[in-house]
């Protein structure tokens, strides 16, 4: 499958089901140029897994929202929680390996500790 582009108005959606990893780039950014080939294939080599990449100089509110200071930054979602963010380009066997971990997270047991933490924050 190949890569979607997020952007403020398809977030939502996009990351309300199943798993979806976030690509936060920009064109300047060099470190980018190198990682998003290796999100393309695997994007490619993954296609039950929505593959999205926000440009942060479009999507400026987007980038502000989750906190992005530093590109790439990779933001992982399973089931409309965020269960993984990182900033840094990754090898391909890293990414590779986080969505093996995604794929094996017990979601009852994620459910459950991301629903404390929104009562902890006065979200609920």
């Amino acid at each position: 499958m190949a890569t979607t582009t997020m952007t403020h108005e398809n977030h939502d959606e996009t990351v309300k089901d199943g798993i979806v990893l976030i690509d936060f780039w920009a064109e300047w950014c060099g470190p980018c140029k190198r990682f998003g080939p290796i999100f393309e294939k695997v994007s490619d080599q993954n296609e039950d897994a929505v593959f999205a990449k926000v440009d942060t100089e479009d999507q400026q509110e987007l980038a502000a929202q989750y906190g992005v200071t530093s590109i790439p930054t990779l933001v992982v979602y399973r089931d409309g929680i965020p269960v993984f963010g990182q900033p840094g380009a990754l090898p391909e066997e890293a990414l590779k390996d986080i969505l093996s971990q995604v794929r094996g997270l017990d979601m009852t047991e994620v459910r459950t500790q991301y629903e404390a933490q929104l009562r902890e924050a006065g979200r609920s």
